[in-house]
């Protein structure tokens, strides 16, 4: 598979089980997804941790939280909501006043899209509820793929952050952030779950729309295009199915 080591991906996909709990972020996408399925391999326990922001397909997202946890037979599950990240605005996923860009998979810079800061929010929160309940691990589904627009996607922000967990937590606390799939593809995470049998099925990447996925924004874009390289058809439905994003 293009751009990841081999020898890496074969770790993931068949690393022996530990017999601990971990909390995995789940949003309910397809790198969330993916993610959950790895630590499900790795771990005996999981604890779905699912974060609202405001976002313009919050319900569907957390419908989708929900079947993931259903699936793994998840009963710890913690959803949490952070609805200032929408009072403070920004993005267009949290006000409806500003439009989500069309997708440009050629193009540079930040898309209106990203929610200022919003992964140091999230992982703060699962740090809090994995002191508490005793986690070795943190698994959250981050692919530097999209750190040309998210630069709290980036695997240098994860570092940083780890070294802010070692330090604001108790002594006796040991969390390990987790980003398994942070160096592959999206065509390769489409191939991992396929793998790992994965509920692909349930997620849901579109930015705009809960019913039918859009096909225009930069998510349905990045998912569109993934499927296609890896030369699985995706299970979801789209108004716009464009070939556009083939590659």
């Amino acid at each position: 598979m293009g751009g990841t080591d081999e020898s890496a991906y074969e770790s993931v996909a068949v690393a022996p089980a530990q017999r601990s709990l971990a909390v995995c972020l789940v949003s309910g996408g397809l790198d969330s997804c993916v993610t959950a399925a790895i630590a499900n391999d790795k771990h005996e326990r999981l604890a779905f941790l699912h974060i609202s922001y405001g976002q313009r397909t919050e319900a569907r997202e957390r419908r989708a939280f929900a079947e993931l946890a259903d699936h793994y037979a998840v009963a710890r599950r913690l959803v949490v909501s952070l609805a200032h990240l929408a009072q403070i605005g920004g993005s267009s996923l949290t006000d409806q006043t500003l439009a989500v860009t069309p997708a440009n998979l050629a193009q540079e810079g930040i898309p209106t899209s990203y929610v200022p800061f919003r992964n140091a929010h999230l992982l703060s929160v699962a740090v809090s509820w994995a002191e508490v309940i005793g986690a070795s691990a943190i698994y959250i589904g981050a692919v530097a793929e999209d750190s040309s627009g998210y630069p709290d996607c980036r695997p240098d922000f994860y570092e940083a952050f780890q070294r802010v967990v070692n330090l604001g937590t108790k002594p006796q606390t040991r969390i390990q952030i987790e980003t398994p799939v942070i160096a592959f593809t999206k065509s390769e995470i489409v191939e991992l779950g396929q793998e790992l049998q994965a509920p692909l099925q349930l997620t849901w990447s579109c930015y705009q729309l809960s019913d039918q996925a859009c096909g225009e924004c930069d998510s349905c874009a990045l998912r569109l295009r993934a499927f296609r390289v890896a030369g699985v058809a995706d299970p979801i439905r789209y108004v716009l199915d464009s070939r556009r994003f083939a590659y």
